[in-house]
This record gives structure tokens, C-alpha cells and sequence, in this order.
């Protein structure tokens, strides 16, 4: 099939286009950096440079391309503070939001038969009832105030995508990245921190995170373009774990002392309410559902066997 990745040269894109490749696909990849087109030749994409915030440019590109697929992978995600998470998410959100609805629309005039978005389950889900969620539960109805800018646009990604019913469309909720080119990897801002000792566990640490190895997450997409049916899944490994088992080993793991561990009132007072919140309250996910409908298995099935590697 012909396939539009629309963002490949971040660290999805890297791992996933030169799979899709491998499966046979001719896979044409968008960057906003002409300076990144030998970056996609590389990786075996035709290189498309364009910027995904102009209709126009969107609308043209794919127009041109007729393709049979469209795969958004767009983000900017810069540094992270956390104090001010609506600010560090502020241009990935446009992205989900304007970017969603102009690759819809420019998919839907040529017919795409498939598009498949990158949502994300690593703090969404509402922080009451059991600490790992399916598919089937709700979003967080009430999430900080800083969060709500950010759960919007993944709101709106994920309803604009499945209420196209011109096309099947796919949501991939990925769990937190891990591995090359994540800030999870070697050099990776949140290893810098974790190295710094300015990583601590906030409170109990009771907050469930899910990861997933970006190799594996890209072994989803690919499975997702192939079997995928209409709908939401949730790509993360099998082994859900509270910050107050994960950070221990992940320092250990990258040769760093153990975190501090710090009351939730200094957490909160330091970095604010988010970070409070994604240390001691969100929910962790299931991948039963990929499993079962994709036919996917993470290579990396837990996060013990793959962090600093």
C-alpha cells in the first residue's frame, strides 16, 4: 500500500517507517525541515516537506501522493516542565486539533481507505475505580487545570478520527516511550534528571505508569495498518507499575543513585500539580484488546527488560 506518515522523522517515525518498508509499503514521510530530506531518504521514505499547521500545503500534498493510508505521528514536544505543562504542550496540541482536521480532510478528498493516529494513555484515564483501564473507560472528567488544554486536543483527535466514516479510523493510545531517540534513552532529558537526582518519588508514588519500547510501538502500527478495525487501542507493554517500583530501577538502570523521595506538598510546591498528579494518581492501561485484535505482542513485555536499553 501507499502510505502517508505524516511527522516520520521524530522518533516513531524512525522506527516505524523503515518497518512499514520492510512489510512493502512505499511510504512517503513529511518533515517541516527541508534539511531533514536525506533523513527520510535514509530511512526508505520519499521525503514530502510541508508545514501540517497549512491546509493548503496538507490538502496539496496528499492530493499529490493518493495515498491509501495516512498515519499521524505529528508532535513537537520540546523541553517538558511540568509546572507549566499547557505551555510545553501547547504546539503538539495544535497539531492534534488543526493538524487532525487537515489531514482529514485532505485524506477524505482522495479516499483514503485507513488513517491512524497517535493518541496517548499515559495519564487520560480518570483516576478513580482500578489502577489499570481498557479502551472501554473513561477519560479523567476532572484533570488538573494545567492538563485540560492537552486532554482536549486528544479528545478531539480521537472523536474527529473514529467519527469518520468515510475511512476506518484507528486511534493508538502509546504508553510512555522508552528507547532510541525517546527522553527515556541515553542522554534523554528524563535520564539527565534521573542522573541529577532531580527525579524524586512524590508522596507514595502510587501513580501506575505504562511503557512501551518505540520499537514496539512501531510493531503495533504496522500491525494496525495490516488487521486494525475501526476503533481505540491501547499499545503499552504487560507490566503496569507504580512510579515507586519503576524509578528505583530506572535509576539503578542508568547508573544513578536512588531518587529522593519527597512529600506531596513539596511536589506540588516544586513542580507543580501535574507532576503530583502523574506521580501518585493516574491509571496504567491493558493491551489485551491489541493483542487479542491486532495480533501484536510487545518483544519488550515488560519495561525491566528494556530500560537503558
Amino acid at each position: 500500500m501507499k502510505i502517508f506518515v505524516a511527522g516520520a522523522t521524530g522518533a516513531m517515525g524512525r522506527a516505524l517507517v523503515p518497518r512499514l518498508v520492510a512489510a512493502g509499503h512505499e511510504v512517503f514521510g513529511t518533515t517541516r525541515s527541508a534539511a531533514k530530506r536525506m533523513d527520510l531518504y535514509d530511512l526508505g521514505a520519499e521525503p514530502v516537506v510541508l508545514d501540517a499547521l497549512n491546509p493548503e500545503q496538507v490538502a496539496t500534498a496528499v492530493a499529490e501522493v493518493q495515498p491509501d493510508v495516512i498515519i499521524h505521528q505529528l508532535t513537537s514536544i520540546g523541553k517538558i516542565d511540568l509546572r507549566h505543562f499547557d505551555r510545553s504542550f501547547a504546539a503538539t496540541d495544535r497539531l492534534r486539533t488543526e493538524g487532525t482536521d487537515h489531514l482529514l480532510s485532505a485524506g477524505r478528498a482522495v479516499g483514503v481507505k485507513r488513517f491512524i493516529a497517535q493518541s496517548f494513555t499515559g495519564w487520560p484515564y480518570a483516576r478513580v475505580g482500578g489502577t489499570v483501564k481498557t479502551e472501554d473507560d473513561p477519560l479523567d472528567p476532572h484533570p488538573p487545570k494545567v492538563m485540560r488544554e492537552g486532554l482536549d486536543a486528544l479528545r478531539h483527535l480521537e472523536d474527529a478520527v473514529l467519527a469518520a466514516d468515510w475511512t476506518t479510523g484507528i486511534v493508538l493510545r502509546y504508553g510512555g516511550f522508552y528507547g532510541p531517540g525517546t527522553s527515556l534513552d541515553e542522554g534523554g532529558e528524563q535520564v539527565e534528571l534521573v542522573r541529577k537526582r532531580r527525579y524524586p518519588v512524590v508522596g507514595t508514588g502510587a501513580g501506575v505508569w505504562s511503557f512501551i519500547h518505540i520499537e514496539d510501538a512501531a510493531e503495533a502500527t504496522v500491525a494496525a495498518v495490516e488487521h486494525g478495525e475501526r476503533g481505540i487501542y491501547n499499545i503499552v507493554d504487560d507490566d503496569p507499575a507504580p512510579v515507586s517500583e519503576w524509578l528505583p530501577v530506572l535509576a539503578e538502570r542508568v547508573g544513578a543513585k536512588p531518587p529522593m523521595r519527597v512529600p506531596r506538598v513539596v511536589g506540588r510546591l516544586v513542580a507543580g500539580e501535574a507532576a503530583v498528579v502523574m506521580m501518585t494518581e493516574i491509571r496504567g492501561a491493558s493491551n489485551a484488546k491489541a493483542k487479542r485484535e491486532l495480533g501484536w505482542r510487545p518483544a519488550h513485555s515488560s519495561w525491566r527488560l528494556g530500560f537503558g536499553t
